[in-house]
């Protein structure tokens, strides 16, 4: 008996899990094409100063971190706890950090990757490298025919299911460069518009300010912005502002400045005190203190924080009140979230609405689309990656399902 095949495009997280879930059928060829030299490229950089595999924090709270049912279902089925006991039997120990965050031991990406990759063939997964595919995606009798452009001139391959896992449109250079849109919009098949996501964002900073404070990182702040706030850090850019406390606000930030050319967030420079607080310590003698050392005298603020209240607020220094004002009610405008390919992670992509339970294409029976493709965001933290391995390994099984199907409607 001939043996079906399945074709998973993209050598990602999501890719892969798709590809370990299917190749437990031993009736079942399974074999993964990545447009780069090798797999795993984003997966590597992503945990290039430590892997953030995932969270700690109850499952009902992490799940809800996605604001999307469809997400939560992926989740729930394939839990952070889960995929520590996945990352367990690679060998790879995982331990939760101080913020919550779960990382492998090693803290590097690489050796889970390798461990994964071995026993990926070890299960009879093929792997096909620098083979990109050009969009033609056809279909032939019971079957797909895939065409990929190679070193060696174009490729065709065929099978009864296929996989995309082809990513979002950030980190171009590692293969997420998001051209598989037009091709599926071509196919009818509806595409939200691709966004950055855990973005960076542009400030219109005086050229003193970027002089002086360019790389500096403002620490023990509160940001604010409509229902979010957030204490954290973050780090002024030549071109802006990035960092985590950025990042984590960047979703309704980047919706604002869609909707109204701007967003303009609150700094919180004091978290420690009250207005009232402030106010009482600014209005204490200072002497032949400046105000700038007044600040760092009765608050503790010096350096970038009043640098920010020279950019943001220059008209409070002449008033005791309105300075207390501002150290707790900073306006801080952004003017534009910054480029796609700058950022983390893309919103956008594959509306879920196309998408069956198992994440198969309800206009192209036996195709699957996972991960950054699909439209779903979510914050860092562990969170990105776990819905991707969650949504590839649903779609894996969904996948058995469909083949399973199609098997007995022949036979």
């Amino acid at each position: 008996m001939n043996k079906a095949t399945a074709l998973v495009i993209g050598g990602g997280p999501s890719g892969l899990m798709a590809a370990e879930v299917l190749s437990q059928s031993p009736d079942l060829q399974v074999n993964v094409y990545d447009a780069m030299p090798s797999l795993g490229r984003k997966f590597l950089m992503a945990g290039k100063s430590g892997l953030n595999l995932t969270h700690s924090e109850a499952l009902d709270q992490f799940v809800a971190r996605y604001g999307n049912g469809e997400v939560a279902r992926w989740v729930y089925d394939f839990s952070p706890n889960a995929l520590r006991e996945w990352a367990q039997r690679l060998g790879v120990k995982t331990f939760v950090g101080t913020s919550g965050k779960i990382f492998p031991v090693e803290m590097k990406a690489s050796p889970l990757l390798r461990a994964w990759l071995k026993r990926l063939d070890a299960a009879g997964v093929a792997v096909r490298a620098r083979y990109r595919w050009n969009g033609k995606l056809s279909r032939r009798e019971n079957q797909w025919e895939v065409e990929f452009e190679t070193p060696d001139g174009i490729q065709s391959a065929q099978g009864e299911v296929v996989i995309l896992a082809l990513g979002g449109g950030s980190w171009r250079k590692l293969g997420s460069d998001g051209a598989w849109t037009s091709w599926l919009e071509k196919a009818d098949v509806k595409v939200e518009a691709l966004r950055p996501a855990n973005c960076g964002f542009d400030v219109s900073w005086s050229d003193f300010f970027k002089e002086k404070f360019e790389g500096q990182p403002v620490k023990s702040v509160v940001l604010s912005f409509g229902d979010f706030a957030r204490r954290g850090e973050f780090v002024i850019t030549k071109n802006g502002a990035e960092g985590n406390l950025i990042y984590a606000a960047s979703a309704p930030l980047r919706d604002e400045i869609e909707r109204a050319g701007k967003a303009t967030a609150t700094l919180d420079l004091a978290p420690d005190w009250t207005e009232a607080q402030v106010l009482a310590r600014l209005s204490a003698p200072r002497g032949s203190r400046s105000t700038a050392k007044h600040l760092e005298k009765t608050l503790g603020l010096k350096g970038v924080k009043v640098g920010l209240l020279r950019e943001f607020a220059p008209e409070s220094f002449a008033d005791a009140a309105r300075l207390a004002a501002a150290v707790k009610r900073l306006p801080f405008l952004l003017n534009a979230p910054r480029p796609l390919d700058e950022a983390i992670s893309s919103a956008g992509g594959v509306s879920l609405d196309e998408l069956d339970e198992n994440l198969m294409l309800k206009k192209m029976a036996g195709v699957f689309c996972v991960g950054e493709m699909l439209n779903w965001e979510a914050p860092t933290g562990g969170y990105l990656l776990t819905a991707c391995f969650a949504s590839g390994r649903r779609a894996g099984f969904g996948a058995q399902k469909y083949l399973t199907r199609i098997s007995h409607s022949s036979s």
